[in-house]
């Protein structure tokens, strides 16, 4: 498919997923369903007016079906008005590319997963794999290409399409190209688990990019690095910071409508009050203090540490056993890999095994959910006490920003140094080491007991520092940052 000059899109934004996804009734009709998320925020910015369309990849049989009806250009109508091509990429291939490299290979190197001793082993499978992933990227790299007009603004983005940037300059020169990583970037020693000439080949295809983007200059300066060592340096491409913060006006009006009321009364409930001396007839006391987090069951996260560093809690502080619940929800992430089928599988025993051996009649300790519902998180926040997020590694970390600006009495934040949003954030958060579950324990207990002014102060200029650049103005910045270019 090779767009007419005429209809040639003035901005371009490259993702894996898009802004809509399909499902196929039982009746053969298809179903569309519109995300959300900065890009979608983002994009929205630039007004209908600039002439801008999204070029994304078919996920599932839903979007292939799509595909196939459509050609590929989606009806505005199922899309909020954006002009989308959706690429109907041969399953295997995704399959390869997708879970093969992006989420089992790229994903484990930025976020120094691997257990060494026992992998990664790339082989000759790694390497039909890697074949997929080029097929991949070569497909969106045409793709944009073709629906470009002259000197067009393209913004790739993430680690699934690190080769597309190069490709895409040899295909079109007179494009300005901007790559964004949304993860952290490895460092040198750890990068170099790659097998040489792939370690090479990814950094190339970044630097065919113009502009070249990180959430932190910690991940700008481990990408600089790499491209120190195994390059000689980064050539003509600009190195960009933009730390993507959080829409406070629409998690705050969204985070008030009736449906996130009425899962707040269900949480409350399953809370419950202190044993205490609540009323001259000896009722109950005072509101449990809550311990929230909100996460997918990614192996990054740190989901079973969290959970191990509130145990540690409850043996090191007796006092808080029934005066305190860790509100733990965990959506199941990537369960088409055993890895994160056994992760999940392994935070539901943890979660079991706390509430076997230090609840009661009236208190569970821990109150996990593993269903998705976006209307239920927010009600989480808007009760937090404490945010616990504590990730091994983290590119940003959203609900670390998040919860700040909900939370209805100004909750403390228990932050990993590990997380992107530790360089913006961690001056009025409790720092900890993600591996460190003594440590955790510590700062769970400092946030439990901080006075209500300080907790009240921190929590302000934590939500100042979430809010610092709202998706919307954190796409214009780069798309700004490229035409300057």
């Amino acid at each position: 498919m090779v767009t007419e000059p005429s209809s040639r899109a003035q901005v371009l934004v490259a993702s894996n997923r898009g802004p809509v996804s399909y499902s196929v009734r039982d009746d053969g009709t298809t179903v569309p369903k519109r995300g959300g998320g900065g890009l979608v925020s983002g994009l929205s910015a630039i007004g209908p007016d600039a002439d801008a369309i999204w070029v994304c990849a078919a996920l599932g049989d839903g979007d292939r079906e799509a595909v196939r009806r459509t050609g590929g250009l989606l009806d505005p109508a199922d899309t909020g008005g954006q002009r989308v091509r959706m690429l109907g990429i041969a399953p295997e291939v995704y399959e390869d590319a997708y879970n093969g490299i992006a989420n089992s290979t790229l994903w484990f190197v930025h976020h120094l997963l691997y257990q060494t001793p026992l992998e990664p082993a790339f082989g000759p499978e790694f390497r039909a794999r890697w074949a997929s992933y080029e097929t991949y990227n070569h497909a969106f790299a045409q793709a944009l290409a073709d629906e470009a007009a002259e000197g067009a603004a393209v913004l790739v983005q993430d680690y699934h399409l690190a080769l597309v940037p190069g490709m895409l300059r040899a295909l079109r020169p007179d494009l300005r190209i901007g790559h964004f990583s949304h993860t952290p970037w490895a460092p040198v020693d750890y990068y170099r688990l790659l097998p040489d000439d792939i370690g090479r080949r990814l950094l190339r295809g970044i630097l065919g990019a113009d502009r070249a983007a990180f959430l932190t200059r910690r991940w700008a300066d481990a990408f600089t690095a790499c491209c120190t060592e195994l390059l000689g340096g980064t050539g003509n491409t600009g190195i960009g910071v933009h730390g993507l913060g959080t829409d406070a006006g629409f998690l705050r009006e969204r985070a008030h409508r009736p449906d996130v009321d009425e899962r707040i009364v269900t949480l409350r409930e399953q809370i419950g009050r202190s044993p205490g001396p609540g009323s001259a007839a000896g009722g109950p006391g005072e509101p449990r203090k809550t311990i929230v987090r909100v996460d997918r069951t990614e192996l990054s996260k740190n989901i079973v540490r969290g959970l191990l560093s509130y145990r540690q809690l409850l043996v090191d502080h007796p006092e808080w056993r029934e005066r305190v619940v860790h509100v733990a929800f965990a959506y199941p992430s990537r369960q088409d890999l055993a890895v994160y089928r056994d992760y999940t599988a392994e935070v539901g025993r943890v979660a079991d095994e706390i509430n076997t051996e230090f609840g009661t009649e009236d208190w569970s300790p821990v109150v996990l959910h593993v269903r998705d519902d976006f209307a239920r998180s927010l009600a989480a926040y808007r009760l937090a006490d404490v945010a616990l997020v504590n990730p091994i590694r983290d590119g940003m970390n959203l609900v670390a920003k998040e919860i700040p600006v909900i939370s209805e009495r100004g909750c403390a934040l228990v932050l990993s140094r590990e997380a992107g949003a530790y360089e913006e954030m961690g001056e009025d958060a409790l720092p900890v080491n993600p591996y460190d579950i003594t440590a955790t324990a510590k700062a769970l207990h400092e946030a439990l007991t901080m006075p209500p002014a300080e907790r009240a102060e921190r929590a302000e200029r934590l939500t100042a520092a979430a809010t610092a650049l709202p998706p919307q103005q954190w796409f214009l910045d780069q798309l700004t940052a490229l035409r300057a270019i």
